[in-house]
């Protein structure tokens, strides 16, 4: 299994976990997370570049890994997804460009099959 295919892995593994510990609290910020992610002005395309973008900015490896996955499922092309980005490297800076490394590795992974 691929580095970002394991990460996935890892988010299932603590969500169930956390369902387990703190079902409720689980429950709200999945119901919340649904919401926030159904189409309205922004399609599912647009929603899933956004967040790309803060994936980078955010310095999150398994955000990237979930969003990356999404954007693709969604039809957003290598370019796209790059250029969400580098939006993020825009406004943090050199830190979020060290965060590209991540994003072109997960994008290579998904895009090997």
């Amino acid at each position: 299994m691929g580095r970002y295919r394991q990460k996935l892995e890892d988010i299932k593994k603590l969500i169930g976990r956390l369902q387990k510990q703190m079902p409720e609290q689980i429950s709200a910020f999945n119901n919340f997370m649904k919401a926030v992610e159904s189409p309205g002005a922004l399609d599912q395309k647009q929603k899933e570049l956004t967040n790309v973008a803060l994936a980078v900015a955010a310095q999150c490896e398994w955000c990237i890994a979930l969003h990356v996955k999404g954007a693709l499922k969604e039809g957003a092309s290598k370019e796209e997804i790059i250029e969400a980005g580098m939006q993020a490297v825009l406004m943090h800076g050199g830190p979020a460009l060290m965060y590209m490394t991540p994003l072109e590795e997960a994008l290579e992974e998904y895009s090997d099959g």
